[in-house]
């Protein structure tokens, strides 16, 4: 499979949002914005790239007994670097995300690619599953944040798109309005997925 092929797959038939509907918790959670979806979504981009780095490196020296504990170890070790760095830069956003960013610890999306992918494949190729699959879900965290921040706030990345005057949607920053977005994007994506899969 080729890099355009991969990318295009992990972004709609395979994207771990709208493909796969893994990583739920923290998409519905911390996509009240686009720039919280953006900023979750980075995050687990970098522990998902380097731990599918790391993984593929050491997938002929870890013990197949104690692979899934090993595993965990490498991706708590990159998600504690993302964690302080973005304490220390941008602690805001980290403030705002709060407890979700210690939890890509358990995110599935990581542990599944390490155990189904990496460990399985090369250094390069564990490397572009990490990244494509990595942006996928950022995509997916953005759209939904974008989508949610518009119609709940009238706001988009700090803009003013809707006058203050007109009345918002504000169950779309609440719990419900998730739900209801990640629905609308799910079908949509379904059908560009089909458009992709007839242009083949």
């Amino acid at each position: 499979m080729n890099i355009k092929e991969k990318a295009i797959k992990s972004f709609f038939m395979e994207n771990p949002v709208t493909g796969l509907l893994l990583g739920l918790c923290p998409t519905l959670a911390t996509t009240t914005s686009a720039e919280n979806g953006i900023g979750m979504g980075l995050a687990t981009t970098f522990v998902l790239l380097s731990s599918n780095v790391v993984v593929s490196l050491l997938r002929n020296v870890i013990p197949n007994r104690v692979r899934i504990p090993a595993y965990i170890v490498v991706i708590a070790t990159f998600v504690t670097i993302v964690d302080m760095s973005m304490q220390a830069t941008l602690y805001q956003l980290h403030k705002t995300l709060g407890l979700f960013i210690p939890l890509i610890v358990v995110n599935c999306i990581i542990l599944g690619r390490a155990e189904a992918f990496a460990s399985k494949n090369t250094v390069w190729h564990s490397f572009l599953d990490g990244l494509f699959m990595g942006l996928g879900f950022t995509f997916s965290l953005f759209i939904l944040g974008s989508v949610r921040e518009i119609l709940g706030s009238g706001a988009w990345l700090g803009i003013r798109l809707i006058p203050e005057s007109w009345n918002t949607i504000l169950v779309f920053v609440l719990a419900p309005g998730a739900f209801l977005s990640l629905g609308f994007i799910l079908i949509g994506m379904e059908r560009l997925s089909r458009l992709f899969e007839r242009g083949k």
